[in-house]
């Protein structure tokens, strides 16, 4: 029996990218998972390649549209028993320079990355606290930690995030209840597909970049191992998890660096 055998996980943005390849590896490892992101048709698809479908449940929603998030939460936890482990994935990007970027945009980023999360994560708490302990997960990136060309909006939502989760943890701590901080770089998804641009409307490519990034199922499976070990945070990605040192050790080198690299 694995670590993650029988555990209640919900994991958001589930419909593709890292939250698809998530969903496959706790699948595999006996995990009873909700899936959650806004393409219910594809979180069909997404079960119905698990190994127990009969396992798998799904629960729709649009992270920017938290106010039916408590009953919702009430209700998978009276169907199941209990939510072991919440991995706040999903998520929005940007592909527009700041200038051009309108308010709607950048309040739509923050919604998604950001207020999403945390409403889910809120509504989730109360009932962690009652069962004695739990995990909750937030995904965040790199991006997290330092600016970047093309992504300003994207970048002040995951830097909240950051602020808001390692607090919480902090604040859990001697609870029972675990806070893991993930910070992905370029893995391979669709993300840049979907990322929005200055007028709302999607990037519609994939990126140089991206393209040549971290496998999904690579980054899931170390994922896992973070979280198996109740790591606080963890960096996942290649060459490009440099940056975060160099912002933290030589911030000139970084800005040098980040001016001259292709925001793509």
């Amino acid at each position: 029996m694995g670590y993650f055998d029988g555990q209640v996980v919900w994991i958001t943005g589930a419909s593709s990218g890292i939250g698809e390849a998530l969903a496959y590896a706790l699948a595999a490892e006996g995990a009873v998972l909700i899936l959650s992101a806004r393409r219910e048709d594809q979180l069909a698809r997404v079960r119905a390649a698990c190994p127990v479908p009969e396992r798998v449940h799904l629960a729709p929603l649009d992270l920017a549209e938290t106010g039916d998030l408590p009953a919702l939460v009430a209700k998978w936890v009276a169907q199941l028993g209990r939510i072991d482990i919440l991995i706040n994935n999903g998520g929005m990007s940007q592909r527009a320079y700041a200038a051009e970027t309108s308010l709607a945009v950048d309040r739509r980023l923050m919604e998604v990355n950001y207020f999403g999360p945390v409403a889910l994560t809120k509504a989730v708490l109360p009932h962690m606290r009652q069962a004695g302990g739990g995990h909750i997960v937030a995904v965040s990136s790199i991006t997290g930690k330092f600016g970047f060309p093309l992504r300003s909006a994207y970048a002040a939502a995951k830097h909240a995030m950051h602020g808001f989760f390692e607090s919480l943890g902090l604040e859990l701590h001697g609870e029972g209840i675990r806070v893991t901080l993930v910070n992905p770089g370029r893995i391979r998804t669709e993300i840049s597909q979907h990322a929005l641009t200055a007028d709302g409307r999607p990037h519609g490519e994939m990126d140089p970049g991206q393209a040549q990034g971290m496998p999904a199922e690579v980054c899931a499976r170390k994922m896992l191992q973070a979280i198996r070990k109740g790591r606080p945070e963890v960096n996942i990605g290649r060459a490009e998890i440099l940056m975060v040192y160099f912002k933290r050790y030589a911030p000139w080198l970084f800005r040098r660096m980040a001016r001259r690299v292709s925001p793509q």
